[in-house]
């Protein structure tokens, strides 16, 4: 059973080119399901059933989370068990591709509804606080900088910054080559703050992180190496921090502002789309429930009989 799962992982990171995120929580989740199925006598996935799985998700709903008080507070979210259920049926897609079951035990299984959580945007105030550049910064300070820039002004993700590698840039024609989740490319134009930023960063600051087994990844923390999710994710609510930001910030939402802000000044949600990389348009409609009153302004002035 666990033979099976290597090469469904292996077949997500090399032929499907799913993100590394997925392929670590696939990974976890259905390590979880093999543990339990030990336990009750199951021997091989062609004698897992759909009850079985039914059954081995009633015990994770029922689960007191490890350190939490009270039961009726430590179940599992909704949307962990949507997580866990998304697992089960990729799995078992791609083991009947590959002719392994005998039938599909997880095609029945429905997906629990999700709550879309709105997005949370930054204020133009807000980003333009966080962008302000440093006096006599370090080297580290203008990686920063031309990280929150790049991510404002491109609406990238933290792994794709993260990512990013030297010939990726084409900053004289103001624009970036993004590999985006299932390994699809995009072109996200770069302006002109951003641009100037890198450029300084390239030119002033890299020099003086690179060391002799340094990558090409764009950004490179001071020893030399990429960050890791977890460093540039201190990073980034480190300058927050150091500009007297009052909430709590997220890396993530500055792909959320540059979403937000592009649809409150009338961009495309097509564009934005494209932008964002969303490979559904259903993904990037939650951005209209944040911008709804600015749409409400542009209907009411536009429209002939919207008054």
């Amino acid at each position: 059973m666990h033979a099976l799962v290597e090469d469904f992982l292996f077949s997500l990171r090399h032929e499907r080119g799913q993100a590394e995120h997925t392929q670590k929580t696939y990974a976890g989740l259905l390590e979880k399901f093999l543990l339990w199925a030990g336990q009750n006598q199951l021997a091989s996935w062609r004698d897992v059933q759909l009850k079985h799985l039914t059954a081995f998700l009633e015990v994770e709903r029922d689960r007191q989370l490890t350190g939490s008080s009270h039961a009726s507070k430590g179940k599992l979210s909704a949307s962990s068990l949507y997580l866990q259920i998304a697992a089960f049926r990729a799995f078992f897609k791609w083991a009947e591709t590959e002719k392994h079951p005998p039938a599909n035990p997880a095609e029945n299984l429905s997906l629990p509804r999700r709550w879309k959580r709105l997005p949370k945007a930054l204020s133009k105030e807000d980003v333009e606080q966080i962008l302000k550049p440093l006096a006599e910064p370090s080297p580290s300070d203008l990686c920063d900088q031309a990280i929150l820039e790049l991510a404002y002004a491109s609406g990238l993700r933290l792994a794709e910054l993260r990512n990013l590698r030297l010939e990726q840039l084409h900053l004289e024609a103001g624009f970036v080559t993004v590999i985006g989740k299932g390994n699809k490319e995009r072109v996200v134009p770069v302006g002109s703050f951003a641009v100037a930023a890198l450029n300084r960063y390239l030119t002033v600051a890299r020099p003086q992180l690179v060391r002799a087994k340094s990558p090409a990844n764009v950004f490179l923390t001071q020893r030399g190496t990429p960050f890791a999710h977890v460093t540039m994710w201190l990073r980034v609510t480190g300058r927050v921090k150091k500009a007297d930001i009052d909430r709590h910030v997220t890396p993530h939402m500055l792909r959320h502002s540059f979403a937000t802000h592009l649809l409150e000044h009338g961009a495309d949600l097509r564009v934005i789309q494209e932008l964002l990389g969303h490979s559904s348009i259903s993904t990037t409609e939650i951005y209209t429930h944040v911008a709804g009153q600015r749409l409400r302004e542009v209907h009411e002035k536009f429209h002939p009989r919207a008054k």
